[in-house]
């Protein structure tokens, strides 16, 4: 009779940070789908530029002001969400809820600076195409931003209610690293709504 050979694995931790665990590639995966949606969105935007002669159409251009703001301070929340992912990631409670605060705040100026971009955009979704991709693009990624600032408050709110376990550390440093994706994908987005139209 063949004996099987075993590892006993009860004392490895159920959870890790970064690429060793599980909630790291499901963040990475979540990322790559999100990400292939933008570019679907950005190449719609520049194949409708191709098929008209005026780019917007008889509208004046978008009023970058809300939306430059804005992208100062998304680039500003990178560091409360660099410093709350090393305390996450050095198990340190205090620092990690104090930088996720912080990030929550930074997080609700934007949306609110948000509402104000879509007053800026001088066109309605429904006006022509035009109007209705730059809304997309536009809500698709306030999506995004709604979405992560929910969860950091969901995270904060734990921190402060629960008690922290490595699984609470490692999810508050994987919402940090989601946050660096959506800080990214901004920075695009708003050159191609408040600038393309001034360069094409």
């Amino acid at each position: 009779m063949s004996q099987r050979r075993v590892i006993d694995v009860a004392m490895l931790p159920n959870s890790s940070f970064g690429h060793q665990g599980l909630v790291w590639w499901g963040t990475v995966g979540y990322m790559v789908i999100e990400g292939a949606v933008f570019v679907i969105a950005l190449v719609v935007y520049f194949y409708l530029r191709l098929k008209v002669f005026a780019w917007p159409p008889n509208q004046p251009n978008p009023d970058p002001s809300y939306g430059t703001i804005n992208l100062i301070v998304v680039l500003i929340s990178l560091v409360p969400a660099m410093l709350a992912k090393v305390a996450a990631e050095a198990f340190d409670v205090r620092r990690a809820r104090l930088w996720l605060l912080v990030l929550v705040a930074l997080g609700v100026v934007s949306m609110v600076l948000r509402g104000f971009e879509y007053t800026a955009l001088n066109c309605r979704w429904d006006d022509n195409a035009y109007g209705s991709i730059v809304w997309v693009l536009l809500s698709l990624h306030t999506i995004h931003v709604a979405t992560d600032v929910v969860d950091s408050m969901v995270l904060l709110a734990m921190a402060y209610l629960k008690p922290m376990t490595r699984q609470r550390y490692v999810d508050l440093s994987e919402n940090s690293l989601y946050w660096y994706f959506i800080v990214a994908w901004w920075v695009p987005i708003y050159l191609v709504i408040y600038f393309a139209p001034r360069w094409m």
